[in-house]
């Protein structure tokens, strides 16, 4: 929950990953060192929804000031003003250092690769602060998604927003390879302000992935049918569902 100083540059506000040891790299290429973010004040503070608006405003748009984002998200300046120093604090975002208009401020998302303890090392209250940050932050990558789709103009990026629904058998230790592959693919595309071609956009990506809920005894897996089970007749389809411009 997925962000990002800039639309050409991103940085992901953090995430966890399935093995306790080793957490997940989001971090942009070159990779700076990797920071496991664990402050339950700073986690209450992003969790905030205005604060993620915020926040994905200024990594799919660039730098802004107070008033730019309080006329693109229908806030008040005094509250944006607020929320920017409050993600500042905990070192989410910062001012640019350009000069404005007056006492104009300008503020950006702070890149790097920030990690949140797995749930295995969350403590209760954090655990809860967790599901309220994704609860949030899911909500509006969905929303997000189909606002996009819907305001799309008819041109060649009308199409750009595939999506895939699938189911994989996995081991745990499977699962994790799966996901530094999926790591690797978005760190091979991403480059440099200088190398990036006049027509590219930025493009948000989101992963989840998580385990069905383990079948009773002789019971197939949910989400699968009884000929599907393992050990049937059809054991080969893994219930992909797959849409591709």
């Amino acid at each position: 929950m997925a962000q990002e100083p800039g639309a050409t540059d991103p940085a992901e506000q953090g995430h966890t990953r399935p093995d306790p040891a080793t957490p997940e790299h989001t971090a942009p290429d070159p990779s700076p060192a990797p920071v496991e973010f664990s402050d339950l004040a700073g986690l209450k503070a992003l969790a905030q929804p205005r604060r993620q608006w915020m926040l994905q405003h200024l990594t799919v748009h660039g730098p802004a000031t107070s008033a730019t984002l309080a006329r693109a998200l229908g806030l008040n300046t005094g509250a944006t003003s607020y929320h920017l120093r409050e993600l500042a604090r905990y070192g989410f975002v910062e001012e640019t250092g350009a000069a404005g208009h007056g006492r104009e401020r300008w503020w950006r998302a702070v890149p790097g690769d920030r990690r949140f303890p797995p749930r295995s090392r969350q403590s209760p209250e954090m655990r809860l602060v967790m599901d309220e940050l994704n609860h949030h932050a899911y909500a509006a990558d969905l929303e997000l998604f189909e606002q996009l789709q819907r305001d799309a103009a008819d041109e060649p990026w009308a199409d750009a927003f595939p999506y895939s629904r699938g189911t994989i058998r996995l081991t745990l230790p499977e699962l994790r390879e799966f996901f530094e592959e999926y790591i690797a693919l978005l760190n091979r595309y991403k480059r440099p302000e200088a190398d990036t071609p006049a027509d590219a956009r930025t493009v948000l990506t989101r992963f989840l992935a998580f385990p069905a809920q383990a079948a009773s005894a002789g019971a197939p897996a949910p989400g699968t049918s009884p000929d599907s089970a393992p050990g049937s007749a059809d054991d080969s389809d893994d219930g992909r569902e797959t849409e591709t411009p």
